[in-house]
């Protein structure tokens, strides 16, 4: 017994002293960069899979939206497991999950195979960030930290934005060295070493109590009962009706202009029962009265949605400009936009560990509507300096909105709810990328002109303004995030936990 004490003390003290080890973050910003690294990679190896498959180009943008698309379900989704299955079961499942994806793409034969590949790799590549801000939460909360942990959700948002940056340079080498498959190959290696790192150095997940508001109730039975009590706590009907009305709606917004009334019918269809459901069930999957009722967080999801909007717009829309009507090859667009990755890395570091809040909020807008302006300038003529000018204003703004919006979740969203939270917020930046997509082909209808530049900046104009709005009249953000309002639980047994 004094052993156990003694190690347990032990154990308290050092959490005490050093509660965000390397050790712990380790594994969570390897993990939190498998989603960006296979985003981005698979850019470079559209072109050969087509050559190689006898497939149209077009038709391999499939691969890009799948991925999305899977994304887009699967973060609130592994958000929600981890809360209530355990952070670290959930975030090594996502691991196996991008394993499996990496072989089947790896050795497809046709684009059914691969589109199935890329959507487990973005089903298990979501598990990350969601299962890394709960146990970051459940971390803080263990340590006694009033104020979020700045360095390491800083670390997080770095781990994203540089395996975004360095993936199209790298894919571009794996698939001119070794051939179109290592797109999907290259999975294998990182999942080894994230599934030995998380294995090692990831602490335990508790017991699963029977019943999530009184964990002194005893463990869950075995079998049908088991299934049914989880099935129940995650609530597995809301999951399904997001997941259908997600995808439902992505279909019809992809198709635009072109109106796919099929997509629309199933949306209503799907979506209008699925918030009946979720209104009436105490612990909702998709909590519409909690998010009502809290406007901070609620405002962060739609600033996330406007900002990675213009930062997408920027990825997808001007590269595809700068090809068609600049006359830059593939390459040279790649590069011309390598410094915005790098101009994020450099400034999310020293603003997450001050745990500001309010400023970088504001700047993400301000620079999104300065960026903006410099689109609607460009020119086919304009030289490239002037490009990498104006990329390098929105890598400002991709680092000030990560860093702000992820600080705010994290000071506004409930804390037995925070990785249902972090997965919504990052499906409201999957959304803002298809809005994008969806704007690029509109503006861009009759060719990748300047005029469908300047329109597409005037349409960044309006979403910067309305971000802004949303900051400067947004009474609950703080300067910093030194303390965060308490909060009564939905649940009435839950005990609040102190700031």
């Amino acid at each position: 017994m004094r052993t156990g004490t003694r190690r347990a003390t032990a154990t308290a003290s050092g959490l005490a002293r050093k509660p965000f080890a390397w050790t712990f973050t380790a594994p969570l910003y390897v993990g939190s960069s498998l989603n960006a690294v296979n985003s981005s990679i698979i850019a470079t190896a559209l072109v050969p899979i087509a050559a190689e498959l006898h497939v149209p180009v077009g038709s391999t943008a499939v691969l890009i939206t799948s991925l999305y698309l899977a994304s887009a379900v699967a973060q609130p989704t592994a958000g929600k497991l981890a809360e209530v299955i355990g952070a670290r079961r959930i975030f090594l499942a996502g691991i196996v999950l991008v394993l499996f994806g990496g072989l089947v793409g790896g050795f497809g034969r046709n684009l059914a195979m691969l589109t199935v590949a890329r959507v487990l790799v973005g089903i298990g590549t979501s598990a990350a960030f969601p299962c890394a801000m709960v146990l970051i939460r459940r971390r803080a909360d263990e340590a006694g930290l009033g104020a979020p942990p700045g360095a390491v959700l800083g670390g997080l948002a770095i781990a994203g934005m540089a395996t975004a940056a360095v993936g199209p340079p790298i894919g571009g080498l794996l698939v001119g060295t070794a051939g179109w498959r290592w797109a999907f190959l290259i999975n294998i290696p990182v999942t080894v070493i994230a599934m030995t790192v998380a294995v090692r150095w990831l602490p335990q997940d508790p017991v699963l109590p029977a019943n999530p508001a009184n964990p002194a109730d005893p463990a869950l039975g075995g079998g049908q009962n088991r299934f049914r009590e989880l099935a129940g706590r995650i609530d597995l009907p809301g999951i399904l009706g997001f997941a259908a009305s997600t995808s439902a709606l992505v279909v019809f917004l992809t198709g635009l202009p072109q109106v796919r009334w099929a997509a629309l019918a199933a949306f209503v269809l799907v979506a209008v029962p699925t918030v009946i459901w979720e209104l009436r069930k105490a612990s909702p999957f998709f909590d519409f009265r909690g998010l009502a009722a809290n406007g901070a967080l609620a405002r962060t999801y739609l600033r996330q949605a406007l900002i990675l909007l213009g930062v997408y717009s920027v990825m997808y829309g001007m590269t595809q400009w700068m090809e068609a009507a600049h006359g830059l090859s593939t390459l040279e667009a790649g590069l011309l936009l390598l410094p915005m990755g790098a101009v994020s890395a450099l400034f999310a570091r020293p603003l997450a560990r001050r745990n500001l809040v309010r400023g970088p909020v504001i700047a993400s807008a301000l620079t999104m509507l300065l960026g903006s302006v410099g689109i609607m300038l460009l020119t086919s003529h304009s030289p490239a300096i002037a490009i990498v000018l104006v990329t390098l204003v929105f890598g400002i703004t991709t680092a000030t909105t990560t860093v702000g919006n992820q600080t705010a979740l994290y000071l506004a969203a409930p804390p037995d709810q925070i990785g249902t939270a972090s997965g919504l917020l990052r499906t409201c930046g999957y959304l803002g990328s298809i809005a994008s997509a969806v704007i690029g082909s509109l503006v861009f209808r009759g060719g990748a002109s300047d005029h469908g530049l300047h329109v597409l900046g005037l349409v960044l104009v309006v979403a910067g303004l309305a971000a802004l709005l949303l900051a400067v009249f947004d009474r609950r953000l703080t300067a910093r995030g030194t303390s965060r309002p308490a909060r009564i639980s939905r649940t009435p047994d839950a005990k609040e936990t102190p700031a």
